[in-house]
């Protein structure tokens, strides 16, 4: 494997944490072979908004000696990951991809940096962002806008845009996203990689920059749905400082159980809500996947859920919360905000108070309706993205003939389920004929989370869809 250095990056996490353990393989190697992949590929990609090369050796030199001394003290000791520039990060600077920010250096790490790091991971850069996590494409006027791997010219998603690009061009195998409206589901789908939105309050957000106070969620992003399992063993906790923070008890291990299967379980599929916006290879591959899933013994179903097509209640609770959390950054500083950016939270200026409570009323009934529709099924399955990666900076784009806003388009899927809080995952299902990611969501109950995990790894032990890499 030593000789070898520059096929690190193209592992998924549990291999390279299980070389690590072995000792076959040295921490310092792993991230001086990221690193190594940075150098070529970043000035194609733009994954990074603030590299932390030299300080991530410091780190890794530092796990060396810890697990030479006395082994590994979690599958993820010695492990470089991507966070997104929304997390702080003692004594680097987090810019939450706005001017505004552009200085701000933390005293402190936020809640989900530290578990890692306490774990032994080490962070290797501050991942490009959305000026404050605002927009489903990966757009900034700031800092520039990554390109997708796979095709450059064509976004990521966002908000976390660095974070897909940089597992999906490997230059980090694990990265923190977050998610308010579909921001790490997104670049999931569009970078053909897997990750996950947890179930609301599992994973602290405190030290992330919000955006939405009831809506903000933190995932982990990487190549497999089992390296999602070993992050969310170490990023699952209790946090007092973040108020929707809950307790998990006893604590759940995201793997126990990655193998059992789900034979028995059953899978909703809102078909007729997919074919009212759908892209053509989208479907057949959506297609393609429930198939897998009936192989594998999953019973899938037809169903209508009319619900889904409440999503755009939840642009009327982000804009308004938006709008209370920047509340000064307009007044003092509203001429360095992107103007598209600054506009959609001057919108939530503008919401009545009780067109806010009406949108949380419906909310509310949503969550009622969906946790009846989970007394019959285990999971709904829906194209994570209804296309694949738009073309950079165009408004507008065309789906199956029909031309439509890009940014509402990218979340028409994924927002909803920000509403409920449930868990969904997207794990990549197949290639458009462009060569371009597509890929599949899965939504659990409230807290199932670890099914939901175990379901996306029972479909990739039957395809090699997550395998795939781009090439440069």
């Amino acid at each position: 494997m030593q000789s070898n250095l520059s096929k690190i990056p193209d592992l998924s996490l549990a291999p390279l944490a299980e070389l690590i353990s072995s000792k076959k393989i040295s921490p310092v190697e792993v991230t001086q072979a990221y690193l190594d992949r940075i150098s070529e590929v970043e000035d194609q990609i733009g994954a990074f908004i603030t590299l932390t090369g030299e300080q991530a050796l410091k780190k890794a030199k530092i796990s060396e000696s810890e697990i030479v001394k006395g082994g590994a003290r979690s599958p993820l000791h010695g492990i470089p990951f991507a966070t997104k520039d929304i997390f702080w990060t003692k004594g680097v600077r987090t810019t939450s991809g706005s001017l505004i920010d552009a200085n701000f250096i933390p005293e402190k790490d936020s809640f989900a940096v530290d578990l890692l790091q306490k774990a032994g991971a080490h962070s290797i850069g501050k991942a490009h962002t959305v000026e404050y996590a605002f927009d489903p494409t990966g757009r900034n006027e700031h800092y520039s806008t990554p390109h997708n791997p796979w095709r450059r010219g064509h976004y990521t998603g966002g908000s976390s845009s660095g974070s897909g690009a940089a597992v999906a061009a490997g230059m980090a195998p694990l990265a923190l996203g977050s998610d308010t409206g579909g921001s790490v589901r997104v670049p999931s789908s569009f970078c053909g990689i897997t990750g996950i939105k947890p179930t609301f309050g599992l994973i602290s957000r405190s030290g992330v920059t919000p955006l939405s106070w009831t809506l903000d969620t933190v995932g982990p992003m990487a190549h497999d749905a089992i390296d999602l399992a070993l992050a969310m063993n170490t990023l699952v906790g209790y946090d007092p400082s973040d108020p929707a923070s809950v307790k998990t008890d006893p604590k759940i291990d995201y793997t126990s159980r990655i193998d059992a299967g789900i034979k028995g379980m059953t899978i909703a599929v809102p078909e007729s809500f997919i074919d009212q916006l759908v892209d053509r290879e989208v479907k057949e591959a959506f297609n393609s996947a429930l198939y897998v899933f009936e192989q594998l013994g999953a019973n899938v179903e037809k169903v209508e859920i009319p619900e889904l097509s409440w999503g755009e209640m939840g642009s009327i609770i982000i804009s308004t919360e938006a709008a209370t959390i920047h509340r000064d950054r307009i007044k003092t500083s509203a001429s360095k905000f992107d103007q598209r950016v600054r506009l959609r939270i001057e919108t939530g200026f503008f919401v009545p108070a009780s067109t806010y409570i009406k949108a949380q009323q419906v909310r509310a009934l949503l969550g009622k309706r969906l946790a009846s529709l989970y007394t019959r099924y285990d999971f709904i399955a829906m194209p994570t993205t209804v296309t694949t990666a738009p073309i950079l900076n165009e408004p507008l784009m065309s789906v199956d003939g029909k031309e439509v806003n890009t940014r509402e388009t990218v979340i028409r899927h994924t927002r909803i389920f920000n509403q409920n809080g449930l868990p969904a995952i997207s794990t990549p299902c197949g290639f458009s004929s462009l060569g371009l990611p597509i890929g599949l969501m899965l939504v659990g109950k409230a807290f199932n989370d670890a099914s939901v995990i175990r379901a996306a790894h029972s479909f990739q032990l039957q395809t090699d869809w997550h395998k795939q890499r781009p090439s440069f």
